[in-house]
């Protein structure tokens, strides 16, 4: 039985509804039904009180049955009804998550097309990201090279990202790029401050998704 991806449970735009409750403990359950309340707790991020009601509604439902381990604790075991509809809301989910990706992907591509118009040929890429990943699809298809990724974080550094070896920043200011695209959204403004002196210094557009 395949895995899903992380649920996206510590989201504040996409914030979890019930059903997605319900899949991420039935997901989790079907996986490993040896879990404590505790351990569900901890895994979604939610309190231990949070998780209890989810399961004995799960029970009430006939979705799990409660399989006592001793005296003070349970296995939780989804029935067959709720391994089906776990399957169900799996399939649901997956194709949910493929139409955020497509309009994700829409809206990177508005911009780098944008780029392509104002014949920009060759960049960089800051920031080794799930975002990053989606300019470089998009790029795949534009009279775009890029030269270097490149990301702050040491750990990512000298490793591959999609085929390219991830570089320290002070990279650029080796490379022949006209412009260095930012693929970060969580430490833009950083990062923008951080690039500001190298692109005015050598004459590079710094442009933000």
């Amino acid at each position: 039985m395949s895995s899903l991806p992380a649920l996206p449970l510590d989201t504040q735009y996409f914030a979890p509804s019930r059903d997605t409750w319900v899949l991420a403990i039935l997901d989790a359950l079907c996986h490993d039904s040896g879990l404590s309340q505790r351990d569900l707790a901890r895994k979604l991020g939610v309190s231990g009180a949070v998780v209890n009601q989810h399961l004995r509604e799960l029970q009430e439902r006939g979705l799990i049955r409660f399989e006592a381990r001793n005296g003070k604790s349970y296995r939780y075991i989804p029935t067959p009804d709720g391994q089906a509809l776990r399957a169900d809301m799996a399939r649901d989910f997956s194709s949910e998550a493929i139409r955020i990706y497509a309009a994700l992907k829409r809206q990177v591509g508005e911009r780098l097309h944008g780029l392509a118009r104002d014949n920009i040929e060759r960049i960089a890429l800051f920031g080794a990201s799930e975002t990053c990943e989606v300019a470089l699809s998009v790029l795949a298809g534009l009279p775009i090279k890029v030269l270097a990724v490149v990301d702050n974080d040491l750990g990512k550094q000298g490793g591959l990202f999609h085929g390219y070896v991830v570089s320290p920043p002070h990279v650029l200011e080796m490379v022949d790029c006209q412009a260095v695209l930012i693929t970060s959204f969580g430490r833009r403004d950083e990062i923008r401050q951080q690039l500001e002196p190298l692109c005015l210094a050598r004459g590079m557009e710094m442009v933000s998704l």
